[in-house]
């Protein structure tokens, strides 16, 4: 089997889907692996590297012949439009727009969206969310204390004194949790927030005390407590009581990472537009669902998509793909999870199947034979 390996074209993107060492593997199951020339650049890899472990350089057409395509975000319209009936492609899909899921199934593609893996013990070692999510969280605090005009950590100093930073994290997933152990390993004073109750013990293990917001109704208890690891969306009660208390706590804070999400929904928001111009001059807010509202804002309305602005003395970082930021080991973790994935498609002779039985493989499949799933 020909497995082909992209270079990403989306602006801003420095990942790569393989990396020596999974190409390596590959080719050890015996599948052929060509890779298109420059796909590592970015990420610190150049084609000798690739070559070395007995993959082929090659040109954009060639790859896009291939019986199983990796990416990291979806190729373009141009070139799906070159795919053949029954290739497969594999990579970060987006599987809530329909239009990319049109023009795979146009071209009878089998493609798998890896954001939607099922959030389960089995599926850890595939988790791409999960291992990006990690990188962006702690990218978020470096970036977010390099625009940070101060000390992290308290420092005692024969000139004085200099208070450690206030940081606040509102979202405690994967990225959130590693913001809150990063800013702590700074030497930062740490708060977070979380609609969900059960992340509180997490959040406490890491040095960091947890805000939180009581729930009034049966409606709130059983929103937060979620589907799949992922809140739901809260009762407008709820959201107004958090907000007076984030507005609070927002006005002493120094830094605040944002890193609230709700898969195919619009991200909440989690600090208001008062909020923000009322907090002091030299604050930090970076937030991590920039981008993911339809007006390009995400958990704080005066964000902007991939742009750092200043808001009344408040630097606000809206930057899009923080692991592009730290390509080399995110593609490292993301060529991990994808190979281990890919397994999952080859049978015990090396072809490509697709086995629907297997919740795994029917919760990443977009389309087959045609058809949407």
């Amino acid at each position: 089997m020909k497995i082909g390996i992209l270079k990403e074209t989306i602006n801003g993107e420095a990942r790569v889907s393989a990396t020596p060492e999974t190409v390596k593997k590959l080719i050890a199951l015996q599948h052929e692996v060509q890779v298109q020339s420059g796909a590592g650049n970015s990420a610190a890899i150049s084609d000798e590297m690739f070559k070395n472990e007995g993959a082929e350089i090659v040109d954009r057409a060639n790859i896009l012949k291939s019986d199983l395509i990796l990416q990291v975000q979806a190729m373009n319209s141009e070139d799906i439009k070159l795919l053949k009936p029954h290739q497969f492609v594999v990579g970060l899909l987006e599987p809530f727009n329909l239009g990319l899921k049109k023009q795979f199934s146009q071209r009878n593609v089998t493609a798998f969206a890896l954001e939607a893996l099922p959030r389960n013990t089995r599926a850890q070692s595939m988790d791409v969310l999960s291992s990006q999510a990690n990188i962006a969280g702690y990218k978020a605090v470096i970036l977010a204390s390099d625009y940070y005009k101060r000390f992290m950590p308290m420092l005692m100093t024969a000139a004085g004194t200099v208070k450690a930073a206030k940081v606040m994290v509102l979202g405690a997933g994967v990225a959130g949790l590693q913001a809150i152990a990063t800013a702590k390993r700074l030497g930062a004073v740490v708060e977070a927030s979380d609609v969900r109750p059960a992340v509180k013990e997490q959040i406490e293990s890491l040095g960091a005390k947890f805000i939180e917001i009581p729930f009034e109704t049966d409606e709130e208890k059983e929103n937060a407590a979620g589907l799949a690891g992922y809140a739901k969306p809260m009762p407008k009660s709820w959201l107004d009581r958090q907000s007076k208390l984030v507005s609070d706590k927002a006005l002493l804070a120094d830094i605040i990472i944002t890193s609230a999400l709700i898969p195919g929904r619009e991200p909440p928001i989690l600090l208001s537009e008062a909020t923000v111009k009322g907090m002091k001059a030299g604050s930090v807010v970076l937030d991590m669902a920039a981008g993911l509202a339809k007006d390009g804002s995400g958990n704080c309305p005066l964000t902007k998509a991939d742009e750092i602005i200043d808001i009344n003395g408040v630097t606000l970082i809206g930057l899009t793909n923080l692991p592009s930021l730290l390509s080399a080991d995110a593609s490292a973790l993301y060529a991990r999870n994808i190979f281990e994935f890919i397994k999952l498609l080859i049978d015990d002779v090396g072809k490509l199947t697709v086995n629907q039985e297997d919740e795994l493989v029917k919760g990443c499949l977009l389309t087959i034979g045609g058809e949407l799933t």
